[in-house]
């Protein structure tokens, strides 16, 4: 009876395990890094910023001297001159500001720069994880390099479909 019982519990998991769904646990950073194509990309994205970088510095080097300048000239100058030099800094200080955000910002020349050259060997990863995906028959593969996020999801598991038939947005 035991031998019984212990053969059916032992099917009964069996059938669970395979009804499972199946997923793979990939580290994205692990891959790109041993990829020498985005370290060849990413060396060439520092060396493109430290010049970028270079060039804010000097403007604001200037922009220090153009400052002390004034402060040691100030007391010296007409009103109207004071007006004009104060004019002057605020400009070349919105220069700068502009610069730095054009160069540097959200959607700036550093990001459309990553953009070319890092966004393509990324999407050859993320085709490699999704044939893996579909070859293997994985439902999910999740990207554990910066927390956990679905890389590839099977089309078949997305019931979102059903939620909005559920809520009466379509038939």
């Amino acid at each position: 009876m035991k031998k019984f019982l212990l053969v059916a519990l032992s099917l009964c998991l069996i059938t669970i395990v395979a009804e499972a769904q199946k997923y793979a646990i990939i580290d994205t950073r692990y891959i790109l890094d041993k990829m020498p194509d985005y370290k060849q990309a990413q060396t060439q994205i520092d060396d493109i910023a430290a010049g970028w970088q270079r060039e804010i510095d000097g403007k604001q080097t200037e922009l220090d001297k153009m400052y002390k300048d004034f402060e040691a000239e100030q007391v010296m100058l007409s009103d109207d001159l004071k007006k004009k030099r104060e004019d002057q800094l605020f400009n070349k200080e919105k220069e700068l500001r502009d610069l730095q955000r054009k160069r540097f910002g959200f959607e700036g020349d550093l990001f459309k720069k990553r953009q070319e050259l890092v966004k393509p060997i990324q999407d050859k990863v993320y085709n490699a994880v999704q044939k893996m995906a579909v070859t293997r028959g994985y439902d999910f593969v999740l990207d554990k390099s910066e927390g956990i996020t679905i890389i590839f999801a099977d089309p078949k598991l997305d019931k979102s479909e059903d939620v909005l038939k559920d809520l009466g947005v379509r038939n």
